[in-house]
This record gives structure tokens, sequence and C-alpha cells, in this order.
């Protein structure tokens, strides 16, 4: 039975490497694409609440430094699996960035994210810190489960929470945590159905691995749609541009599904749900029922 090594910094070579290589690894290994969009969100959900511009970018770096410390974590944590199966997309097997490094600047930048939420307030701050600790459970013992779904669900559902509670005495909707949860779980399985094989020959098997690839096939767009019928039965939501964007958010959502069957290795229908979950936080802020007032 394969035994994935107990230490990933010991796992990869050390050959030299410049500074562009590092940088390049670095940013690779952060997940750039759902870093970028979730700090996006973010940012958006923050100013949609009310919040001052500059508290809603404060929460928006603190958003930042979570996700730049999971995924960091992520690839470090999975280095030694990553090059047991040859995971040429990433930055650890391909020489640019060690193991080390990235324990050391996921390290950092949870720091880093406990010091910036906490600034936006002590409850706001705890929230947040939490979502991200939620975060790295994934990468440390939850992904082997059945549970692999639940960090994702906690993270995302907690995600409003956070942006809302940065306004003093604001209190979130609940369609909008629930909608949030929804769309974290439907990401985790639709982020996972491109590694199936590969997390399978590494003795990873969550939720989807367990359901099997057609059924996870059909659960993601089931989730991404079920969260956006929660976002379209919120207050507010009867304008025809909303019915309009409901009905693309759901069309992405299918075409998830679809691409995940026909293209098992593909991550489009990852992408696709990053697309799904602007479009639910767009009707949300455009709709201003984000909040219970």
């Amino acid at each position: 039975m394969h035994r994935p090594p107990s230490d990933p910094a010991r796992t990869d070579p050390a050959p030299a490497r410049s500074a562009r290589d590092v940088v390049e690894g670095l940013v690779r290994a952060c997940h750039p694409g759902p870093t970028v969009v979730v700090t996006a969100i973010a940012a958006t959900l923050a100013l949609g609440a009310g919040a001052p511009v500059a508290s809603a970018l404060l929460a928006a770096a603190a958003v930042l430094a979570g996700q730049l410390s999971i995924g960091w974590s992520n690839d470090w944590l999975d280095a030694g699996r990553d090059l047991a199966v040859g995971r040429a997309d990433k930055p650890v097997v391909r020489g640019l960035v060690d193991a080390a490094t990235l324990r050391r600047s996921a390290l950092v930048a949870a720091g880093a994210c406990v010091l910036l939420s906490l600034a936006t307030g002590l409850l706001p701050g705890l929230v947040h810190v939490v979502a991200v600790a939620s975060g790295w459970s994934y990468n440390v013992p939850l992904k082997r489960t059945a549970w692999s779904f639940l960090p994702y669900t906690v993270s995302f559902g907690l995600l409003p929470v956070f942006l809302v509670a940065v306004q003093p005495g604001a209190l979130p909707a609940w369609w909008a945590v629930v909608a949030g949860a929804l769309l974290g779980a439907g990401a985790h399985v639709a982020n996972v159905l491109p590694d199936l094989d590969d997390d399978a020959a590494t003795g990873v098997r969550g939720l989807p691995h367990r359901l099997g690839r057609t059924a996870s096939s059909l659960l993601a767009p089931a989730l991404l749609t079920a969260a956006v019928v929660v976002v379209v039965l919120a207050p507010g939501q009867r304008s025809a541009a909303a019915a309009v964007a409901a009905v693309v958010a759901v069309a992405l959502a299918l075409a998830a599904g679809v691409t995940a069957v026909r293209r098992p290795a593909s991550r489009l229908p990852f992408r696709l749900t990053m697309a799904v979950a602007a479009i639910c936080v767009g009707l949300l802020v455009g709709a201003g029922s984000l909040m219970v007032v």
C-alpha cells in the first residue's frame, strides 16, 4: 500500500533556483485564479454591506492573506503526493519552489491573516480566523475523509458573515450564508473532479472519490443550482435583469457538470463554479439583500 511521505519538505530535490523561479512558484502555488476571485468577491461583499472603502480594503486584504496561506499550505502538504504522481502543473514538481519555502510562506501568510482579520474588529476577525482555520483543516485531516466537503462549506458560508460584520451592528442574511455554503460545497466537488485518479493513487478518498465521477459530476451542478435558487428567492430579486442573471448562472452550473463528464481532466468546471459564485454575489449586492434590515 502506498504510504505518503511524512515530511513533504524532504521529498523534493534542492536544485539552484533563481529568485524569479521562486516568485513564479509561489504565485502558481497560491492557486491564483481562486485567490483573486475570492478576494474580489470579498471586497464586493464588504462594500455591498455598506462598509467604508478603507474597511472593505482591510477585510479584502485579510481574505487575500488567508487564501494565500491556504493555497501555499495545500501545495506544501501535498508536495510528496504531487511528486509521486508527477503532477507537472505543480510548481514543486517543476522545481520552481520547494516545500520548505511553501511551508514558511504559508505560516507567514497565516500570521498576517490573523492580524489583518482582528484589525477589522474582534467579532468579524474571529469569524474570519475560524473560516481560514476551516480551510486549513481540509489540507491537513479532512481531505482524505467523507467529510472533505465540510471545510469548503463552512469557509464559504462564514465569508459573508465576516464581510457583513465588518460594518458594526450589521447582521448577515441567512440566505447569503446558505448560498455561500452551497457554493462552497459545489466548489469542492468541482475542484476535485480532475484529480480523482491521482488522488486515488495516493490514498486520498474524500466525499467525491467515494461517490464516484458520475455522481459527483451531477452533484456539483446540483449544489450550484441550489445556491442560485436561494439567491433568487431572496428579497429584492424580482427584476428582469436578476432573472436573466440567474438563468445564466444555472446554465454555467449545468455546463460545469457536462464538462466534468465529457472532459474528466478539465479544470473548466471549477472556473465555471467561480463564475456562478460571482453572479450570485452580484445578485445579492445589486438587490441590497446581504443583510437583515
